[in-house]
């Protein structure tokens, strides 16, 4: 209990809320990072999903990098890139680790997305004589967005989590409270930094269900809550 209280007075504390260690620039640096590593992700994996979806012939690859992905740890990553001399302690460690978390869920989630949208509407798209681009912006990838926008969805959630992991090596974001407070035993400032990385990540969740819903035609928005829930599941 006492705990909880000392954490409570140190959020409300307006000194937590300003400065170079304050609240907002921590969660700035926290964004900047799972962003940064986010969209060199999408740009590698989306493409990839989406070539490999249309073809059907990818489904070993695909699901072998997600395999491959989860059995990769993070941690172990972030501290391969820190040592490496190019590289170096920091963000950027940080990011390319959070890339290579990121990759293969989001690949997979495409891959599947592609995969699924209805055989007779592509047919009836080749019968209106749509060319292979229109067939992908027009049909595919609007039919696609469910499982698409679901795997960005989770995969940005827990990539705005583990971004946490970069004050390990130096790097900033909202880590550093728990990292800091590990190193000074201070349990109220660990506990804080864990309430304030829980807060961010369910803020972009509920901000990214919006953004999901939104992006999805109207007729597939009932299905697209059941999709979800089950490429949640699949990346657990």
């Amino acid at each position: 209990m006492t705990t909880l209280l000392g954490v409570w007075q140190w959020l409300t504390d307006p000194a937590h809320w300003t400065g170079p260690d304050g609240v907002p620039i921590r969660t700035a640096e926290h964004l900047r990072i799972s962003l940064t590593a986010l969209l060199v992700a999408v740009v590698i994996a989306l493409p990839i999903g989406i070539a490999l979806g249309r073809s059907g012939r990818g489904s070993f690859l695909a699901f072998s990098v997600g395999n491959i992905g989860r059995a990769v740890p993070t941690f172990a990553l972030l501290f391969i890139f820190a040592s490496w001399d190019p590289v170096g302690v920091g963000d950027l460690a940080a990011i390319l680790a959070l890339v290579l978390f990121a990759i293969p869920p989001l690949l997979t989630n495409t891959y599947v997305g592609l995969r699924e949208v209805d055989p007779d509407a592509k047919d009836s798209a080749i019968g209106l004589g749509m060319t292979s681009w229109q067939r992908l912006w027009r049909v595919e990838l609007p039919l696609s967005v469910p499982l698409v926008a679901a795997g960005l969805r989770t995969t940005t959630v827990q990539v705005v989590a583990t971004a946490s992991l970069a004050a390990f090596v130096g790097g900033g974001g909202l880590g550093r409270y728990i990292v800091d407070g590990f190193g000074q035993q201070d349990t109220v400032l660990v506990f804080s930094g864990v309430v304030l990385i829980a807060s961010l990540c369910l803020v972009t969740e509920g901000v990214l269900a919006l953004l999901q819903r939104a992006a999805t035609p109207p007729p597939l928005r009932t299905d697209s809550l059941v999709r979800s829930g089950a490429a949640a599941d699949g990346e657990r």
